[in-house]
């Protein structure tokens, strides 16, 4: 009965959209009432009817009849592009950009594939991009004598926020394969200048350097392939890169586990990443490596095992034309300047030149943990190692 029901309304709704076509909007009203008696939560007539009102200017039935259709289908975005196009044409393109951003959130994957869709998701995108221009700077306005004097830093976080609010970046949340801490912030890139030992390893940069051109002579075969994936095991993303020398290692420090030979001839290096609060952990910390990529080879984006950790990057050969993307924020290295980052927010790097790229790679414990949570942390790898076998794949714990 209800699908009879529901057919018989839908009829009504076709009728009434050919006498829309036609210009007959009384008649079109008249349908569409009948319609809705019979499935009063109609969402498709209640737009119709919309249109219907708009059409014969009657602005307030028309706002109502949109705002029942949102709400017969709240998460449907035809009934939301209705009411914004229903806004314009009374200039009201604030309210308008409003229902163009939510109408465009709810729009499925096949949606935005259709070509018959595509000039209206155009005009919806161009609206918002419009009023997010706008808003951003009405919203700065009314903070701006707040950030006189205030330093770059200081207001980095409050920029980076405001561009989220206005579409000119993404929220990015962190997501770690193997052990998610929660409560700590998905930080991109950690600023430097806050972590007292940075300096001090960062002045080391000439000796590192010195040390990885001597190694590079003289033990070249010292550098392994960074990817080894299991026999058996599917090396996914990383299959260009699997057992291949495109992205190579030089271990002084691997799975906790000290390369005698190698620290052996980088004594300073070894000195210089000493200078940094070195992480612990039986069989799986720490890992100290010189990260060679070669020309034009990328590594896909990725993400990391735990976020009680930071990756650090000593830049050491920098050619141009290379870039660390963490989020979606994409950075060069810069000779003598680390970069701290959280690795389980997707990241990628890439080496788009054609000369040798090699960056010294260490980690620290996220600051924002107590020195318990680091004990915890620490036994608790140690515990899934004992517990699955040091064998077994657990990510770069």
């Amino acid at each position: 009965m209800q699908q009879q029901l529901q057919n018989q309304a839908n009829q009504l709704c076709q009728i009434a959209f050919s006498n829309l076509s036609k210009g007959s909007h009384d008649a079109a009203i008249g349908l569409l009432e009948r319609a809705l008696q019979i499935v009063p939560d109609h969402a498709l007539a209640h737009a119709y009817l919309g249109r219907a009102y708009a059409a014969s200017g009657d602005v307030a039935k028309a706002r109502a009849s949109f705002d029942r259709a949102i709400a017969a289908m709240p998460t449907a975005w035809g009934p939301r592009f209705e009411k914004a196009q229903f806004l314009e044409q009374i200039g009201d393109t604030i309210g308008a950009t409003f229902y163009w951003r939510t109408g465009l959130i709810y729009l499925t994957d096949a949606d935005r594939s259709n070509a018959d869709l595509a000039s209206l998701i155009n005009i919806a995108s161009e609206a918002v991009a419009v009023n997010n221009s706008k808003l951003r700077e009405y919203l700065w306005e009314n903070v701006e004598e707040l950030c006189e004097g205030e330093s770059e830093k200081d207001l980095k976080r409050f920029h980076h926020c405001l561009d989220i609010m206005t579409g000119k970046r993404r929220f990015i949340t962190a997501t770690p394969l193997s052990v998610p801490v929660p409560g700590l912030p998905a930080i991109q890139f950690f600023d430097r200048s806050d972590f007292a030992w940075a300096k001090d390893v960062e002045d080391q940069t000439d000796l590192v350097l010195a040390e990885l051109n001597e190694i590079t002579a003289n033990d070249t075969a010292g550098f392994i392939p960074y990817v080894q994936t299991a026999e058996g095991d599917d090396s996914g993303q990383f299959g260009a890169l699997d057992n291949d020398d495109g992205w190579s290692a030089y271990f002084l420090w691997n799975q906790g586990k000290r390369v005698d030979e190698h620290c052996a001839r980088c004594p300073n290096t070894e000195a210089a990443i000493n200078m940094a609060p070195q992480i612990k952990v039986k069989d799986r910390a720490p890992a100290v490596f010189f990260s060679a990529l070669k020309p034009h080879t990328d590594i896909p984006p990725h993400n990391g095992a735990t976020n009680a950790r930071l990756t650090v990057h000593l830049p050491l050969i920098i050619p141009d034309n290379c870039a660390l993307q963490v989020g979606d924020d994409i950075r060069t290295w810069k000779m003598r300047e680390l970069l701290i980052f959280d690795d389980t927010i997707r990241h990628a790097a890439w080496n788009h030149s054609d000369e040798r790229r090699v960056v010294l790679i260490f980690d620290v414990w996220n600051p924002f943990l107590s020195t318990l949570e680091q004990a915890l942390i620490a036994r608790t790898i140690e515990g899934m190692v004992d517990y699955y076998g040091n064998s077994n794949d657990l990510g770069e714990l």
